[in-house]
């Protein structure tokens, strides 16, 4: 008669097969990851010249480089729209980094590019934005976050960006919209131009005055989403004339 005193020693319960893929697709995603992040911190270049490129675009378009405080409705609005979570992450945001392998492979932008990474993609890859430009472009804003303050990154940030109409960085585009200085700017102001990062062409006040004004609904919506307006605000801020220094 057997002994029933003995208990049986079950066989370990197994990750069920999906779940093993997917762990196994991981620890390969992480480990290519790895790699490619060292070789290309290798092959890409340091970042220490980033303000003389900047400085550089600037004076090829006769530009003039932000003085003072940065704008806090300019800077307020550009990180609820572009990078909402600039003060946390380190060049790169997890959350976009979840969809880029889709926009590498499609070649299109599905958002989630960082501040610094739309600085490195400007500065250093020339504005391109195909697979191996983006891919640089993560490197880059790694070293960038490493290299520059929060301050900084953003000053050359909106020295560095086309704003349209032929206007290139934060102080022309003020004062070529809407002949002000980048502090006298108000809500309105402040969120068109924010709105024309994106598209500068696509969303030119002057020329495609419907489309800006969807444009900056879209900001002022953002600004709402983080709280740094409250809905009255933004509905009235959004019925105020720009007070286009043309058109």
């Amino acid at each position: 008669m057997p002994d029933l005193t003995q208990q049986r020693t079950l066989p370990a319960s197994r990750p069920a097969p999906v779940l093993r893929r997917a762990r196994r697709a991981f620890g390969a995603l992480a480990v290519v990851a790895t790699l490619g992040l060292g070789a290309g911190w290798v092959t890409t270049p340091g970042v220490d010249d980033a303000r003389t490129r900047v400085d550089a675009r600037l004076a090829a378009h006769a530009g003039t480089a932000l003085g003072g405080e940065i704008p806090p409705r300019v800077a307020a609005a550009l990180l609820a729209t572009e990078d909402s979570h600039f003060a946390d992450h380190v060049g790169i945001d997890w959350r976009g980094a979840l969809r880029a392998p889709l926009g590498l492979v499609s070649g299109t932008d599905r958002g989630g590019s960082t501040v610094h990474q739309q600085l490195a993609r400007v500065v250093y890859e020339d504005g391109a934005t195909d697979p191996l430009a983006k891919a640089r472009a993560v490197v880059l804003a790694l070293k960038l976050d490493r290299a520059w303050s929060n301050e900084e990154l953003l000053r050359m940030y909106l020295d560095a960006a086309y704003f349209g109409h032929g206007f290139y960085g934060l102080d022309a585009a003020a004062r070529g919209y809407f002949d002000a200085a980048p502090g006298e700017l108000d809500w309105a102001q402040a969120t068109v131009l924010v709105g024309l990062v994106q598209a500068p062409s696509a969303y030119d006040p002057l020329v495609h005055p419907e489309l800006a004004r969807a444009r900056q609904a879209h900001v002022l919506e953002r600004l709402v989403d983080v709280g740094t307006l409250a809905r009255e605000d933004a509905d009235r801020i959004a019925a105020t004339s720009w007070g286009l220094a043309q058109g």
